[in-house]
């Protein structure tokens, strides 16, 4: 594991390469990245985040980060395997086999900030990290016999609770992508082509991010790495229990569209949010929801107000209903 490193985000941020060994989809060496923002003169912190990106995506929001630092939270994000920083030459972009491969460097992303902050970590994730997450806090409850387990609280921006499009693609699609997945695991699958989302962010110019790791139309969606995410959907429908409180964000409204157009802007270009609706109840018992008119597919990437509204939820629900876990056993079985 390497020590901390400038990163390209400049002054004030430093990244920190996670070896991960030989990658077990077959293409060669592997590691993720974790960031970190560096505490500025003067500033406290009495607790940590963690953030994680979603597909096609990777940590450049210091808006965000930013944010939790205003309220005392040292604030790290984590560039996944073959995403982002951490993508190299001979990687299928985002590739992975099985969801549960993510847990490597997510265990110790978490190691390394408990043991720089000395507090129990905030997780944060957005769209596929928002799937990533929950199923990895299920299976490290149920491993651990312990609630939290060092995780304080969990918020997700517009999960991925669901696979969008007409229902014929869940059920019977969905068969036809398990098969496919294991005889051609990195074979792309041919969607419709469109950049309405990624023409949105691009229009107002706020955000500044490389589109090597942030493609406009996104990258190829492979057969094997969906296959996964079906496996992962189930998994979650069936029932979570994360085990620490959860806040889920997530637009009032859908418009699907090939083009851009103003209406991209205000609403969730990318999933159905009401599968989004449909799905929250299966993280557990301590979760609410709260959407947010007018907001885009990444709820802190949309205009200003619906953003305002977005951090103002975030920040009722810090103050008032995401109390620290302190690891209790699980309750022997009756």
């Amino acid at each position: 594991m390497s020590s901390w490193q400038a990163d390209v985000l400049g002054d004030g941020y430093e990244q920190r390469r996670i070896d991960l060994g030989t990658d077990p989809d077959g293409e060669g060496a592997i590691d993720a990245t974790l960031v970190r923002r560096v505490p500025r003169a003067g500033e406290q912190t009495t607790g940590a985040v963690l953030y994680v990106h979603g597909f096609t995506d990777y940590f450049f929001q210091t808006e965000l980060a930013d944010f939790f630092a205003d309220r005392g939270m040292a604030f790290y994000a984590l560039d996944l395997r073959k995403c982002g920083r951490s993508l190299q030459p001979g990687h299928t972009a985002h590739y992975v086999s099985d969801l549960a491969m993510y847990d490597a460097e997510l265990e110790q992303a978490l190691a390394i900030v408990r043991e720089e902050t000395g507090s129990d970590v905030l997780l944060a994730a957005h769209s596929t990290g928002g799937l990533i997450l929950p199923l990895w806090l299920d299976r490290r409850r149920r491993s651990s016999g312990v609630r939290g387990d060092g995780v304080s609280g969990l918020v997700l921006n517009s999960p991925w609770f669901d696979l969008q499009g007409p229902a014929l693609g869940r059920s019977i699609g969905t068969e036809l992508i398990k098969v496919v997945g294991r005889l051609k695991p990195t074979g792309v699958i041919k969607l419709p082509p469109g950049d309405s989302y990624g023409q949105s962010l691009a229009q107002t110019g706020e955000w500044d991010y490389d589109v090597a790791w942030k493609p406009l139309a996104g990258f190829p969606v492979t057969y094997g790495w969906m296959r996964a995410i079906r496996v992962g959907h189930a998994r979650l429908h069936r029932g979570l229990d994360i085990g620490v409180p959860a806040l889920v964000l997530r637009s009032t409204r859908t418009h699907f569209a090939p083009e851009y157009s103003e209406k991209t802007d205000t609403a969730d270009a990318v999933l159905d949010v009401r599968q989004i609706a449909r799905w929250c109840g299966c993280l557990g018992n301590d979760t609410r929801v709260v959407p947010i008119p007018d907001a885009r597919h990444d709820v802190f990437l949309s205009l200003a107000e619906p953003r305002r509204r977005a951090y103002e939820a975030v920040d009722a629900w810090l103050r008032h209903d995401a109390a620290l876990l302190t690891a209790v056993p699980e309750p022997a079985a009756e």
